[in-house]
């Protein structure tokens, strides 16, 4: 038996759930270093198991380990984790993204979605896996396609002029949105694209954040001395260092605001392949700035958002932005790309910026003019209208999906028009 055979008679074995849906999930771009994406999809599994689904995540990882850790001939991982099941298969790292790794091989995908069976199909990338849009047409399993990114934002940022990123923004969209049953978007700002080529198919689902987790109790002094240093204001940057997010913006407010008497330092939490860069620069040009790379430890990084005296969010292309609502909810104040979603996340919660170091130095001084406690509680006041509940609920609404008592996840599901390629 080959390879594929073997693993397709092993997940054959799994048994299913009696009550619930198998929900199988599909991601790329996602490893032990991934941000918001991660989180999302971690959260979003428990919430579906805790209303008595079976979810089931597909990602790529690194060839040749086995479950110990130890060589396998297959490549492949089976666990179950708090998040349900997760599978992942052998995939390529994509050149020029700093690891992220995608799920090329299509005929070994093709099996094992045929071996798992599942109930609705959830895809996370609109790109190298639109295919599975096709596969779950003729497979009668509803399905919908998560858009995590705006298109033709990612390609302006890194450089294709506007009328061309629009134009295969549109291009792309119109497929995205043809080959599944519904399109999850997490903001108007996100569904923006889709309606802007006439989609009739797609569902607004906020992402959310873990209030409990998440504080303003999370505060360390200590760490916050050791950040900011002997500087009066701790600036924070927790974003993953791609061109599409933009990190030089905050060296650029750094020195800016430097340039004006403004006492703050950097702390960065984050990796990607734009850190060396980032670091030589800082360097260079004597900027107080601290590179922590990836923070895994989900208690430290909530104690580094709720010490900073704000968050800068500069990445034009954000859809939601999952650390700067996390910040958010830890009472620290973010500033935010007036071209991203966050400009209409943040509200009184922080300030939005232009795409330059001048424009944002001017939101850093217009939020550190208002006094402390105000601003910190109108930042803890935005995040408290998006906990992961409710998110749960609208991402289970738009798969039809309902609690083990039979009642809908959330609100009435709205009549959404039948996808053309695919049907409820």
């Amino acid at each position: 038996m080959t390879a594929r055979g073997e693993v397709v008679a092993e997940l054959r074995t799994a048994p299913r759930q009696e009550t619930g849906l198998r929900i199988v999930r599909i991601a790329n771009f996602v490893t032990p270093a991934s941000g918001g994406l991660r989180t999302a999809l971690r959260e979003l599994g428990a919430g579906y198991r805790a209303a008595g689904h079976e979810p089931v995540l597909i990602v790529p990882g690194e060839p040749g380990k086995d479950q110990a850790g130890g060589a396998s001939g297959l490549g492949v991982r089976d666990e179950l984790t708090d998040q349900g099941r997760v599978i992942t298969l052998p995939g390529p790292v994509l050149p020029g993204t700093g690891g992220y790794r995608v799920l090329a091989d299509r005929r070994r995908l093709h099996h094992l979605l045929r071996a798992l069976a599942p109930d609705r199909l959830e895809v996370s990338d609109r790109t190298t896996l639109r295919w599975t849009g096709e596969w779950a047409r003729r497979a009668r399993v509803p399905a919908v396609m998560v858009s995590h990114e705006s298109v033709d934002g990612v390609l302006r940022t890194w450089g294709v002029p506007r009328p061309v990123a629009r134009a295969a923004a549109d291009r792309l969209n119109s497929r995205t949105a043809h080959a599944y049953s519904r399109v999850v978007c997490t903001t108007e700002w996100a569904a923006a694209e889709f309606t802007r080529v006439g989609a009739r198919n797609v569902v607004r689902a906020p992402l959310g954040v873990d209030l409990a987790a998440w504080h303003p109790g999370c505060r360390s002094e200590e760490l916050r001395r050791r950040c900011a240093a002997r500087a009066s204001v701790l600036m924070l940057l927790c974003s993953r260092l791609s061109p599409e997010k933009r990190p030089g913006r905050a060296l650029d407010a750094l020195a800016e605001l430097r340039r004006r008497g403004v006492d703050a330092a950097l702390v960065v939490a984050g990796d990607g392949p734009l850190r060396a860069r980032l670091e030589a620069r800082a360097r260079a040009e004597r900027l107080p700035a601290a590179f922590l790379g990836h923070v895994a430890d989900r208690s430290r990084l909530a104690a580094l958002q709720a010490s900073a005296d704000l968050c800068l969010a500069p990445g034009p292309a954000e859809t939601f932005g999952l650390a700067a609502l996390e910040a958010l909810a830890c009472g620290t104040p973010v500033v935010a790309s007036a071209a991203s979603a966050l400009a209409g996340l943040v509200g009184r919660g922080g300030d939005t910026a232009l795409d330059d170091g001048s424009s944002f130095a001017d939101a850093v001084q217009r939020v550190l003019s208002r006094p402390e406690r105000p601003r910190r509680d109108a930042a803890r006041r935005r995040a408290e209208g998006y906990g992961w509940r409710p998110a749960v609920e609208a991402f289970l609404a738009a798969h039809d999906a309902h609690g083990p008592t039979d009642e809908p996840a959330g609100a009435p599901v709205p009549s959404y028009p039948t996808s053309p390629r695919g049907g409820w």
